[in-house]
């Protein structure tokens, strides 16, 4: 008989039993454990940190919140040996190489300090911490410096064959290892042979029309409908818009400056004339909420860097403040200071889905839909490639080569169905 648990954690390893089990271990509970077992975890939880999950035989090993869930199947009559919900190929490697079970905290401080080093977004890094932690799951939390290829190797193949991963999920579990070994580890990957990749498939971007732009935008509410109308205007990504400040606007020349887009790089855009009012209607009203946090004592917004250190009551500054901020100020746990935040991307993202729902529109519509459709609608009023490419911030020009997919072919070769031919020929004919 087996029992499958959906969210049941485990820390602890299952030894396997030397003997046929008892009727008293055969007696489930409605969670499927043993009375045993019960008995066995009752006695162990009397001696556990409220903080951190204990090992038999090597204490601690980390804390409860970073520990990766997983579902474990147990079988009465042959139970087999699940170590942190490693697989079969890492226990008989694990068997082959040594210890288990060791201290990776080194490993993920020098990991945060090598993406912090080279200004790599948070999301860079919490992507890689988060690959190396399901990477040393399945090591066991081996000693760092006996891991080679061979590990390398196993892990991505059971990405790819066991758990069947998509393509980018792969590439990106490839990459997050090949950093944490050349930049952590100081080793190389060298060639690596026999792992199962899957291809990846040619991308098609989702685009809506002008007219399902509109109706998304109606259903939104301040400030989320001017949010949206500057990214299909301006075709900004989401955390782009969200990190604009005053100072980021010219109405002058009609130009808005896109600071630390993808890859740390610096554009320019134009702004939409039609959103002028607006935008300056916006502004107002972050320069009276400015007043307003002064009078309550805040410390500012939150600046780039360490600009808040080196230009003191910058914070304050009028330039300096989110054309976006946030609703609720942030209290700095380091200074016990108050300071403001912008917008954040959750809201803006369950905005659109609402608003998406209510305006019944039978595509899935993010943030970055707007973006696309940006591009595509562009490229449909006969703006060159390469004058779009520049206005997207995208580094080679074949990945805005993409959007020549989105959008119909007009000339007199154009594909269409053979039921249409007869048609169009008709219609040539009375034309004549």
């Amino acid at each position: 008989a087996s029992t499958r648990h959906d969210s049941l954690v485990r820390t602890v390893p299952i030894a396997p039993r030397k003997s046929s089990p008892s009727k008293q271990d055969l007696a489930m509970d409605g969670e499927g454990r043993s009375q045993k077992t019960q008995v066995e975890e009752k006695e162990k939880s009397n001696t556990r940190n409220d903080a951190t999950e204990e090992h038999p035989e090597n204490g601690k090993i980390s804390r409860r919140k970073d520990i990766d869930r997983y579902t474990v199947d147990r079988h009465i009559q042959n139970i087999e040996d699940t170590d942190c919900g490693a697989s079969n190929t890492s226990i008989a490697i694990t068997q082959q190489t040594g210890d288990c079970n060791k201290s990776w905290v080194a490993e993920y401080d020098a990991l945060e300090a090598a993406i912090r080093i080279r200004y790599y977004s948070q999301k860079t890094l919490e992507s890689y911490r988060y690959w190396v932690r399901k990477f040393q799951v399945f090591t066991r939390s081996m000693e760092p410096e006996k891991l080679d290829t061979q590990w390398v190797k196993a892990f991505l193949n059971d990405l790819a064959v066991k758990n069947r991963l998509s393509a980018s999920s792969q590439n990106q579990a490839f990459n997050a290892l090949l950093f944490f070994y050349r930049h952590v580890l100081g080793k190389e990957f060298g060639e690596i042979k026999g792992i199962a990749r899957a291809k990846r498939s040619r991308y098609i971007p989702a685009v809506i029309s002008r007219e399902q732009v509109d109706h998304v935008i109606v259903e939104l509410s301040p400030p989320y409908d001017l949010v949206v109308k500057l990214l299909y205007g301006c075709g900004l990504r989401l955390f782009e818009c969200m990190k604009l400040r005053v100072q980021d606007l010219d109405f002058s020349t009609g130009l808005m400056t896109v600071h630390d887009g993808k890859g740390q790089k610096d554009r320019s855009v134009p702004m939409p004339k039609i959103l002028y009012k607006e935008i300056q209607r916006q502004i107002d009203l972050v320069a009276e909420r400015l007043e307003t946090e002064r009078v309550a004592g805040f410390a500012g917004v939150f600046l780039p860097g360490s600009l808040d250190a080196k230009y003191k009551g910058a914070g304050k500054e009028f330039r300096w403040q989110w054309l976006f901020p946030a609703k609720m100020l942030t209290r700095v746990a380091e200074s016990d200071e108050l300071r403001l935040f912008h917008l954040h991307e959750t809201h803006v993202q369950k905005a659109i889905k609402q608003a998406t729902r209510k305006a019944r529109i039978a595509k899935k519509v993010s943030a970055h839909t707007f973006r696309h459709s940006y591009a595509s609608h562009l490229l449909a009023a006969g703006h060159d490639i390469r004058t779009i490419q520049q206005l997207l911030g995208h580094a080679d020009v074949r990945t805005t080569m993409i959007y020549t997919h989105t959008i119909p072919v007009e000339d007199n070769k154009k594909a269409c169905s053979p039921l249409d031919l007869e048609e169009k020929a008709t219609a040539q004919e009375q034309c004549t």
